[in-house]
């Protein structure tokens, strides 16, 4: 199948993934697809997890053998499954990473245009038709832990997304809402709150799970910000059948 939907997994730890890639999903065969634009560009691997997990660029986002299972297999299954369409992934998540990291002109926001640019030439020069385009967006822990105030946080995710989504061609940013921290359940309130009110005053950032903050409650946290595996297939399940149902619409 030539036709695709092309999607950029951003944000920090709990995109990129710290659970157990054995206990992720399978991915459809068919259905779900990696591009490496950092370690090999110039073709299209099965989706799989660890999603990512090699696509380290020292100049950009680089954290070797930490992404041990993630989100992506479960939202892929979950997306296609109701679209019928395969799903190109593009890995570009940095645990730890604050919003005043990824603005433009930074080295991940440069390092996520990069990418984007290299899946997009790659699939047209091969003859895939990009059917929809999107980001799908994970973070706010870290500015959590460091009290970013909910103002400037929402003013500077608000511009992330939306040069990224100028910069990369896309028209839709998926958003996943971060949990709680598992010791101090206040401590992210004012970033969640940031996340729905975004989503509220922009039609183009679609709110698709709030599942992460759930799971203290359900011994499925592994430390105070991360996540155990079937927290991860959850949210990735829930998200991609959300961002699924807002396409298909």
């Amino acid at each position: 199948m030539k036709t695709v939907d092309l999607l950029f997994f951003m944000g920090q730890s709990n995109m990129a993934g710290r659970g157990d890639a054995a206990l992720a999903p399978v991915v459809t065969p068919g259905m779900g697809y990696e591009y490496r634009a950092v370690t090999d560009p110039d073709t299209l691997h099965p989706l799989a997890e660890p999603f990512g997990v090699n696509e380290n660029d020292p100049a950009g986002v680089n954290e070797p053998g930490m992404k041990t299972g993630s989100m992506v297999s479960s939202f892929v299954n979950a997306c296609a499954a109701q679209t019928g369409v395969p799903v190109v992934g593009v890995s570009c998540a940095k645990g730890g990473s604050a919003i005043a990291e990824w603005l433009p002109g930074t080295p991940y926001y440069q390092d996520a245009v990069r990418r984007a640019r290299k899946a997009r030439a790659f699939l047209q020069a091969n003859g895939y038709t990009i059917r929809r385009s999107a980001m799908v967006w994970c973070q706010g822990c870290t500015d959590g832990d460091l009290h970013t105030l909910k103002t400037v946080y929402k003013l500077d995710t608000d511009r992330v997304i939306h040069e990224f989504m100028t910069d990369a061609g896309l028209e839709t940013c998926f958003l996943i809402q971060i949990g709680n921290q598992r010791d101090e359940p206040e401590l992210y309130l004012p970033i969640q709150q940031a996340q729905e009110e975004l989503a509220a005053a922009c039609d183009d950032i679609i709110l698709v799970s709030r599942r992460f903050k759930t799971f203290a409650a359900k011994g499925l946290m592994k430390d105070r910000f991360h996540y155990l595996q079937p927290a991860y297939n959850e949210v990735g399940e829930e998200a991609g059948r959300n961002a699924a149902a807002y396409w298909n619409r």
